[in-house]
C-alpha cells in the first residue's frame, strides 16, 4: 500500500465521523425545512443542537464497534459489496442504540424519522466514498502505483495456485515480477509474461535487481532448511516473506478437512470442476439469458448474414472442431470472418510469425474478409456460439474452447481447464482477450473453475460488455 493510501486508510474513522455529522445535518433539513415524507405542525419544530449528542453517540458506536470497525483493518480481497453490507449492518446497529437512548431519556421533541433519514444518508456517503477510493486505487495500480512487487519461490502445484490467484485478482495489488524454483530447468521457463528467473542460487541477485517488496515461498516442506534460509535472507533485507503451506504437495484449494472427535482428517477433493448443482444453476441461467436476448439478436444476425454473403464467396456460418468439457469434441458455430483457404494457411502463419500454436491470434490477419475484419473487432462473429450454448456444448461464461490440435500440446496441469464447459466469454476475455498469453489464460480458467459463483459470472458478463463495445484486445 502506497503512502497516500495508508494515510487515507488511517483517516477513514475521522472521515466516517464527519459523514455522520453531515448526514444528521442533512436529515435535519429534510425533516424540518423540506418536511420530506411527512409534514410537521409548528408544535413539533426543534433546533438542531439537541440532536448533536445523539449524532456523536451514533458516530462513536458506528466507528468503534463491529462490523464497521473491521473495515479500518487492511484486508486484501474484500469486495465493495462486503464493505457496503458491513456499513449497513453497523449503521442499523447505531440506529437501534440511538432509538433506545431516546426511549429512555424521553426528550420533548425527537424525530425518529429524522434518525432513519440520517442513517440512509450515512450509508450512502460511506459506501460511495469507498467505491471512489477503490476506483482511484485501481486506476493507480494499473499505472504501477501502490502495487507490491512479488517474487514467487517455487512453481509446483501450490505455486501455480498462488499464480492463479494473483493473475485473476489484480485488485489485490500484487504484481508478479517473476519466479524462482529449486529445479533450475523449471525456474528458467517463462509462463507467458511471467518470467522464470532461475534457481534458488539467484535469489540474492534477483532481490537486488528487481525492487522486490514481497517474497512468497511455496517450496515443499521437505525443503525446510531452504525455506528458513530464504526467510532469513528476506529479514536481513527488511523484506516481507510469506510461506504457503504445502500440504502433501497438494493444491490447497483441493484440501478438505473433516473432524473425527477433535482429530482433523485431511483429504483431497477431485480435480477442479463444477458440482452437479452448480452446473444445473449455470445451465438454467444460460438458457434464461439467451431467451431474453434472442429477440434483439435475430435482426442484426440476419443483416450480418447478408453482408457476409455479398462480401465473399462461401457459407455464412463457419463450423470449427473444438474440444469441450472433459475432452468431448463438438462443432463450434461462428459467422465466417475469413476466406475459404484460412485453415490451409493457418500453420504457415504460425511458422512465419513464431506465434504460440496453443493460442494463435494475429493482428491484421491476412485471411480475414472485409466484413470479417469488423465482425471480429466487434466480436459479432461469435453470435452463433449461442447455438452451441442451447445445445449444451458451451456456456455463456467459461474457458475458451480450444482445438483438438491445441489440446495435444497441453501440459498435464493445463488440461484442468477442460473440466467444465467452454464459454463465449470468460476471465481470459475480461483480462485482455487476445493479448493474454496462453499460460496466463490457463491460470485464469482454472481459477474460474475453482472459484465459480453466480456473482463471478455476473461480474464477468458486466465486464465483457465495455470490452466488446470498445474492441479491447479483439482482432
Amino acid at each position: 500500500m502506497n503512502d497516500w493510501s495508508k494515510t487515507l486508510h488511517r483517516l477513514m474513522p475521522l472521515i466516517d465521523v464527519a459523514f455522520v455529522l453531515i448526514a444528521f445535518r442533512l436529515a435535519y433539513s429534510l425533516r424540518y425545512a423540506i418536511q420530506f415524507i411527512r409534514p410537521l405542525d409548528e408544535f413539533n419544530f426543534a433546533p438542531f443542537e439537541p440532536y448533536l449528542p445523539y449524532a456523536l453517540i451514533y458516530a462513536a458506536w458506528l466507528v468503534l464497534t463491529p462490523p464497521v470497525s473491521g473495515l479500518y483493518r487492511r484486508a486484501r480481497g474484500r469486495s465493495w459489496l462486503e464493505e457496503a453490507s458491513a456499513i449497513i449492518n453497523g449503521a442499523t446497529n447505531a440506529t437501534v442504540i440511538v432509538m433506545a437512548i431516546s426511549f429512555l431519556l424521553q426528550p420533548l421533541v425527537f424525530s425518529r424519522l429524522m434518525i432513519v433519514e440520517a442513517t440512509a444518508i450515512t450509508v450512502i456517503l460511506m459506501a460511495i466514498t469507498r467505491l471512489i477510493q477503490r476506483t482511484l486505487q485501481s486506476a493507480l495500480q494499473r499505472r504501477g502505483i501502490g502495487v507490491e512487487r512479488v517474487l514467487l519461490v517455487g512453481v509446483g502445484e501450490v505455486g501455480h495456485a498462488v499464480l492463479r490467484g494473483i493473475v485473476a485478482r489484480p485488485d489485490l495489488g500484487y504484481r508478479i515480477v517473476g519466479y524462482l524454483d529449486d529445479d533450475p530447468q523449471r525456474g528458467s521457463v517463462d509462463l507467458g509474461r511471467l518470467r522464470g528467473l532461475g534457481d534458488l542460487s539467484q535469489l540474492s541477485t534477483v532481490l537486488e535487481a528487481n525492487g522486490i517488496d514481497l517474497v512468497i515461498v511455496t517450496l515443499p516442506w521437505t525443503e525446510h532448511d531452504k525455506i528458513l534460509e530464504i526467510v532469513g535472507l528476506c529479514e536481513t533485507r527488511h523484506l516481507q516473506a510469506r510461506i504457503v503451506p504445502d500440504t502433501f504437495q497438494l493444491n490447497l484449494s483441493r484440501v478438505r478437512v473433516e473432524n473425527l472427535a477433535g482429530i482433523p482428517l485431511l483429504g483431497m477433493a477431485a480435480e477442479p470442476t463444477l458440482s452437479r448443482a452448480k452446473q444445473l444453476l449455470k445451465r438454467a441461467i444460460d438458457i434464461g439469458l439467451i431467451v431474453l436476448v434472442a429477440p434483439f439478436v435475430i435482426v442484426p444476425a440476419l443483416l450480418i448474414a447478408l453482408l457476409i454473403r455479398l462480401d465473399s464467396p462461401g457459407p455464412v456460418l463457419f463450423r470449427h472442431r473444438r474440444v469441450g468439457e472433459n475432452g468431448a469434441e463438438f462443432d463450434l458455430f461462428k459467422f465466417r470472418s475469413m476466406h475459404l483457404d484460412a485453415d490451409k494457411r493457418h500453420h504457415d502463419l504460425i511458422r512465419e510469425t513464431g506465434s504460440d500454436p496453443r493460442h494463435f491470434k494475429m493482428k491484421d490477419d491476412p485471411r480475414r474478409t472485409r466484413v470479417g475484419k469488423w465482425l471480429r473487432r466487434l466480436s459479432l462473429d461469435e453470435l452463433p456460439n449461442m447455438i452451441n450454448v442451447i445445445r449444451g456444448e458451451m456456456s455463456l461464461v467459461g474457458p475458451r474452447a480450444p482445438t483438438p490440435t491445441e489440446v495435444t500440446l497441453y501440459e498435464p496441469w493445463q488440461r484442468q481447464r477442460l473440466n467444465t464447459r467452454p464459454g463465449i466469454t470468460g476471465l481470459w476475455q475480461v483480462s485482455g482477450r487476445s493479448d493474454v498469453p496462453f499460460e496466463e489464460m490457463c491460470l485464469l480458467d482454472i481459477y474460474y473453475i475453482e472459484n465459480w459463483s453466480l456473482t463471478l459470472d455476473i461480474q464477468i458478463i458486466l465486464k465483457t460488455m465495455p470490452r466488446v463495445l470498445f474492441a479491447d484486445g479483439a482482432y
